[in-house]
């Protein structure tokens, strides 16, 4: 097991560097540079043309990637110009709430498709998995970002339930219960309206699993010898069913990455991806390039992280 693992490590480390070169190329390759919009256009183009010139801006991209890539191998991401302070300063203010948002997320959409995944499949072809189905439907169809707006306008807006907008109510004390709740308060609409649509694609193959598992030889052989329906399917076809999903979990991680922008950007959640987004529009080269890059290498590690629960579900897939 150790050797696959080292194996896949090591196949990461070629992954996260091309990563990184694309990204700086593309960057690149966007309009304008990092001073556009920072100075009046009223001042001498000389003086602007020697502060790209200090600034390293001219420099060939070759060079400006490899000081750019040595100082983020030493956790120095470069300075936001923009904001005027380091860019490790400002993702970790942002990098909690992105946590928190995807954690509780991922929880809640476990929480719902599990019962509703072994619902459609073991009462197939019954209302439930027409109803259950038709709301995977549905899900499917829903852009995430309509569904969000929808959420926030009747939940939000005119029940008024929770909160707009911000992580936690202004003015409270950092570490207070109701600083804790507040922060609670905050999360659950946006990881809620994420986590319903999120959930479709696990509750379908939930489904899928169970259907195709209860008509295997072994468990037709167990109904035969008389096994209690109720010990088939949670000893042999809920078991069986189960490992895959549980062996997904990195891609379902990797895949609240993409949607946590629009979630954050409708709720003005500040997170990674509302950061991400004004970077962005204010052409704030550091910050962008620096979270796209967080962000490819958590989308590797959570395809590591799949691998390694795919072997141990399945040994036979292990890298001899």
């Amino acid at each position: 097991m150790w050797k696959f693992t080292l194996r896949r490590i090591m196949i990461m480390i070629p992954q996260i560097f091309l990563l990184s070169v694309f990204i700086f190329i593309l960057a690149k390759q966007m309009p304008g540079d990092p001073l556009t919009g920072l100075i009046d256009p009223s001042v001498d183009p000389a003086y602007i043309e020697a502060k790209r010139e200090a600034l390293g801006i001219n420099d060939p991209w070759y060079t400006q990637y490899w000081k750019w890539i040595s100082g983020a191998v030493q956790g120095d991401l470069g300075q936001s110009f923009h904001y005027r302070m380091p860019v490790t300063e400002i993702i970790g203010q942002r990098l909690v709430n992105t946590f928190w948002l995807a954690l509780a997320t991922l929880i809640l959409t476990y929480l719902i498709a599990i019962p509703l995944g072994i619902t459609s499949g073991r009462f197939n072809d019954t209302w439930a998995d027409r109803t259950i189905t038709g709301y995977t439907y549905i899900g499917f169809a829903m852009p995430i970002f309509i569904f969000a707006l929808v959420m926030l306008w009747i939940f939000g807006f005119k029940l008024g339930w929770f909160p707009t907008g911000g992580s936690v109510k202004p003015g409270l004390t950092p570490g207070t219960f109701e600083y804790i709740m507040s922060k609670i308060n905050h999360l659950l609409l946006p990881a809620l309206s994420y986590a319903l649509i999120t959930t479709v694609s696990t509750v379908q193959y939930l489904r899928s699993e169970i259907i195709d598992t209860k008509q295997k030889d072994f468990i037709l052989t167990a109904r035969a010898k008389g096994v209690a329906e109720s010990k088939i399917y949670n000893r042999h076809i809920l078991r069986n069913s189960l490992l895959p999903i549980a062996a997904f979990l990195g891609f379902e991680i990797t895949g609240l990455i993409g949607g946590s922008i629009f979630i954050e950007s409708i709720f003005s959640y500040p997170g990674m991806g509302q950061l991400f987004l004004s970077s962005i529009s204010l052409r704030d080269y550091s910050v962008m390039t620096s979270i796209v890059l967080l962000f490819g290498i958590t989308t590797i590690l959570g395809a590591l992280l799949s691998d390694i629960i795919l072997s141990l579900v399945d040994p036979r897939i292990r890298i001899k």
